[in-house]
């Protein structure tokens, strides 16, 4: 596991509303000098859908832009190529389709030649994109074993491949899963189970060359998110920070293990981002930290240990609501770091 000082730096989730990617990642960079990532674009079509863009080396799965589906037929495919790419080790084969990954290739065709502090990518996590493909029959392909195993060794070899293309631009590259589906587990619509879900993520992580997180944006089994081999918990604090104040043991031996948490405490919703201010947030964090020192957890440690992110992604917004986030985004970083002492990111 990389150990580091973030204290409280800004980064980000997933999506931007841009249909300039230039422009975007311009924006995105001017926000988030520190922990830069690359922004999906949805607005640009399904291609662009974090599930979408994830499955194009899929074997005889089908993406329908129109209907906005993602379909393979379980009785006609053929795995030879795909197993080959796999077991030959050819990462380069799941290279991601300019086409689908605008953002990617955008920032890093800006960011040639340079050497970031960090930088963040992101693939959409097995238990979500296993949900999101569905058979001939319309059922999620995540439940027929054979092909549940690829989808999981697609997305390895893709992180593999994005963590290698952040390399040029920073020696510390982060992958995280983006994981919205395991607010399912342990419901009717997601018949996983619990050691399915860290066999799952640790398969997909495993080899990868970065930091290793996981984001998921609603409320879930966090000591069972913690137990993963994950080096850093993203998660929706805005909404569901007390929920991860339950476990302060789970919390305390992740943060110990050296593991890293990114507060998303910054609204991605409209209403929300209208009636809130630097002052609000400073507050609202100030009460998550207090609420877990309360609990025997580490204040310094926790501090040192923590980011600062929106809830989620910011697709859903106009840009100028977007704007407005990241700048809620850096007020709030810079008020947190003059009101606990903090520096720069180590």
């Amino acid at each position: 596991m990389v150990v580091m000082a973030w204290n409280c730096a800004a980064t980000g989730i997933g999506s931007f509303p841009h249909i300039d990617p230039d422009k975007a990642v311009h924006l995105m960079m001017s926000s988030m000098r520190e922990v830069p990532y690359w922004p999906q674009l949805p607005a640009l079509g399904f291609q662009e859908n974090m599930y979408a863009q994830y499955c194009t080396r899929l074997p005889g799965v089908k993406v329908d832009v129109h209907r906005k589906k993602i379909t393979v037929d379980l009785n006609d495919y053929d795995p030879e190529e795909f197993y080959t790419a796999v077991v030959s080790d050819d990462v380069e084969h799941f290279a991601h389709d300019k086409n689908s990954f605008h953002g990617l290739y955008a920032m890093l065709d800006q960011f040639k030649g340079r050497k970031l502090k960090a930088v963040k990518g992101q693939v959409t996590g097995p238990v979500s994109t296993g949900l999101q493909v569905l058979d001939q029959n319309g059922k999620p392909a995540i439940y027929d074993e054979a092909y549940g195993e690829i989808i999981r060794r697609n997305l390895n070899m893709q992180a593999r491949w994005q963590a290698k293309r952040l390399r040029e631009v920073s020696d510390r590259p982060m992958m995280f899963l983006d994981e919205p589906s395991l607010t399912l587990i342990g419901t009717p619509f997601a018949s996983v189970s619990q050691r399915q879900v860290v066999e799952w993520v640790d398969e997909v992580l495993d080899g990868v060359e970065a930091i290793k997180g996981l984001h998921c944006c609603g409320n879930t089994d966090w000591p069972l998110v913690l137990s993963t081999s994950i080096d850093m918990l993203s998660f929706d604090a805005y909404n569901y920070a007390h929920t991860v104040a339950l476990f302060p043991n789970e919390v305390t031996a992740f943060l110990e293990r050296g593991g890293s948490i990114a507060w998303g405490l910054i609204p991605n919703m409209e209403d929300q981002i209208a009636k809130e201010s630097v002052g609000s947030l400073l507050q609202r964090f100030e009460s998550y930290i207090d609420m877990l020192a309360r609990k025997g957890i580490n204040v310094d440690l926790l501090l040192e240990r923590s980011l600062i992110t929106p809830q989620c992604g910011l697709g859903g917004l106009d840009e100028g609501k977007a704007e407005r986030v990241l700048q809620l985004l850096n007020g709030t970083v810079e008020a947190v770091r003059q009101r606990y002492g903090l520096g720069d990111m180590v």
